[in-house]
């Protein structure tokens, strides 16, 4: 005898059956600049491509990735600024709360063809502001957010003190979090986005906000400062687009190789000084403040490069990737696509994606301090030890692979989990009602 889990809405998409879901995914940028954006386009196409009807809505106008063109996947665009180019006054108030913003999206969401099944918001610091959420929370569907850093609790977004150096051990506005000069710009910014920590706040009110942990990492820390917050956790892998080749052989390579923002709190400076020590070279890919000086003390610096250029210079000059962060950075997504082509990844222990990486087995996790990472260095100019290190690597990133279609489908579960809950909820139930079918 069958059995078929029904609940108040005879819905397939809510009880699982054939028919597509209809995703809205909502960011900033429809292109890839950062880590964020990258996964927001990604999970995006994944989607489209696993069935679900995806709309995919940027904020701010700018470039559009070519992964967002698919039969199964509109784009929609909201036409806002970003909010740190407007003149003060008004990137303040826009930033604390953007009603502009609340209501654009308030109008596309109306105007969509077909309800959404499940809201997913990667992005919402840079034009949206915390006035979209009561928007979102009100449409009666799902909403997921991915926390691709800590601007749910921490003003100003990665829980880092850039007047110290050092992760940020104050809790969320606290007296003495509003008292520390942390902000990497300055005062009047900290001030704006206590502003906006304080929206977020007053926004969510009591509603249960549904996040996306990317690393383990990130939910341990985020449970221990969401004061009166009311999440549910869960825990998807980022997606990381690489194609299964022969592994790289970086025992043929030559150089460190940083791949990010050059900023001192992703340690880009770590690895120019750890390379010195241990007479490697060091090369960067990426661009940022201190490009100049990574530049003037011998670094091989490239610029950003298109996704494919980036894997053919791993591949070509890689000896080892290196994530230095000194801020506990949920990811990046550098060391997946590393270990996926057989690449040794040398990771700080406050890396999220360190987390991927098997301490001498296929790479190394080690502080975020120069002698530690040329330790690591110097291990790494053992053309023996690389070479293991590299195969090891790639053995056991496709072992279990963090493709596209696995994300998409980890999604997909989870918002059918998500849509089931929020409609047995709607009818006052705990669990869905199980009713016998007859047997054919």
């Amino acid at each position: 005898m069958s059995e078929n889990r029904i609940t108040c809405r005879d819905d397939a998409s809510v009880c699982g059956q054939s028919a597509s879901m209809h995703v809205v995914i909502l960011a900033e940028f429809a292109a890839a600049s950062g880590g964020a954006e990258k996964v927001a386009v990604e999970s995006a196409r994944a989607l489209a491509e696993a069935g679900a009807e995806v709309t995919y809505i940027q904020a701010i106008s700018g470039p559009v990735d070519p992964l967002l063109d698919h039969p199964r996947l509109r784009r929609l665009d909201l036409g806002l600024p970003d909010v740190w180019s407007l003149p003060a006054w008004r990137s303040a108030a826009s930033g604390i709360w953007n009603g502009e913003a609340a209501a654009r999206l308030a109008a596309v969401l109306d105007r969509l063809p077909r309800a959404p099944d499940c809201v997913h918001l990667h992005q919402w610091t840079r034009a949206l502001s915390p006035a979209v959420l009561p928007v979102l929370l009100g449409r009666g569907v799902p909403v997921v957010l991915t926390l691709h850093d800590y601007a749910l609790t921490c003003p100003n977004g990665v829980d880092y003190r850039f007047d110290r150096a050092e992760p940020c051990a104050l809790t969320p506005l606290s007296g003495a979090c509003l008292a520390a000069p942390c902000d990497p710009k300055s005062r009047l910014h900290k001030l704006v986005r206590v502003g906006r920590a304080a929206a977020l706040r007053a926004a969510l009110g009591q509603a249960e906000l549904d996040v996306v942990h990317v690393c383990d990492g990130s939910r341990v820390r985020m449970e221990g400062r969401l004061g009166a917050l009311r999440v549910r956790h869960h825990r998807i892998d980022n997606p990381v687009r690489v194609e299964q080749r022969a592994p790289a052989e970086p025992a043929a390579a030559d150089a460190i190789v940083y791949v990010g923002r050059l900023t001192p709190e992703k340690g880009a400076d770590l690895v120019a000084e750890a390379a010195r020590r241990a007479e490697l070279p060091a090369l960067f890919i990426g661009a940022g403040p201190l490009e100049s000086r990574l530049q003037a003390e011998g670094a091989e610096v490239l610029g950003w490069r298109s996704p494919e250029a980036v894997a053919t210079i791993l591949r070509r000059r890689a000896r080892a990737v290196c994530a230095p962060s000194r801020w506990l950075e949920t990811g990046p997504l550098t060391v997946y696509e590393a270990l996926a082509q057989g690449l040794p990844v040398v990771a700080s222990r406050r890396s999220g994606a360190a987390e991927k990486v098997v301490d001498g087995e296929t790479g190394f996790v080690v502080e975020p301090e120069a002698a530690a990472l040329a330790g690591a260095f110097q291990s790494i100019k053992s053309d023996a030890l690389t070479a293991r290190l590299g195969r090891e690597a790639y053995d056991r990133y496709w072992r279990a692979p963090l493709t596209l279609a696995v994300h998409a489908q980890a999604l997909l579960a989870l918002y059918r989990q998500l849509n089931e809950e929020y409609f047995m909820r709607q009818c006052g139930m705990d669990r869905p009602v199980i009713l016998s079918a007859p047997a054919h």
